[in-house]
C-alpha cells in the first residue's frame, strides 16, 4: 500500500489533522465497514488516537468498543491522507491502517449504529463516501 494524498489549495488556511487508526478487514473482495450513529458515511472501524496511546493500542481499544470484540494481530498496511468526512471544511485525516484478525464475530456497539461488508462498487454507489476509504478500496482492488 502507499500513501494517499489529495491536492489542497496552498493558499487555504492550514488544515486540522485529525490522526486515526482503522482496521482493513478484507474477504472475498468485501471490506468490514461501519456507520457511527452520528455520520451518513461508512468507514473502518477505528478511530482517533488519544494522548499517549500507540497506534496499534489505539486500535485495540477502538476496535473492542465499536465491534464488541477483540483484536488479534495489527499488521501495518499503509497510510492515508485526505479530507475528513464529517467533520467541517479544511478538516484532514491522517489515517494509518491495519490488518488484524478479530477474536469473534462483530457487531454494532458503542455509538456504532450499522456493520457492514461491502464491495469497492457497492462502497461508491453510496451518497456518501470518505476520500480515505475510496483510496483503500482502490489499493485493495489494484493488489
Amino acid at each position: 500500500m502507499r500513501k494517499h494524498e489529495d491536492v489542497h489549495n496552498s493558499t487555504s488556511p492550514a488544515p486540522r489533522l485529525i490522526r486515526a487508526v482503522g482496521l482493513v478487514r478484507y474477504v472475498d473482495r468485501r471490506l468490514l465497514l461501519v456507520r457511527a450513529d452520528y455520520q451518513v458515511a461508512f468507514y473502518l472501524p477505528g478511530g482517533k488516537i488519544d494522548p499517549g496511546e500507540t497506534e496499534v493500542e489505539a486500535l485495540h481499544r477502538e476496535v473492542r468498543e465499536e465491534l464488541g470484540v477483540g483484536l488479534r494481530g495489527a499488521d501495518f498496511l499503509g497510510r492515508y491522507l485526505a479530507d475528513a468526512v464529517g467533520q467541517g471544511d479544511g478538516v484532514r485525516v491522517e489515517l494509518a491502517c491495519y490488518a488484524g484478525e478479530l477474536d469473534g464475530e462483530p457487531r454494532p456497539a458503542a455509538e456504532i449504529a450499522e456493520l457492514a461488508w461491502l464491495t469497492r462498487d457497492e462502497y461508491l454507489a453510496h451518497e456518501v463516501t470518505a476520500p480515505a476509504i475510496v483510496a483503500l478500496f482502490a489499493d485493495l482492488t489494484a493488489a
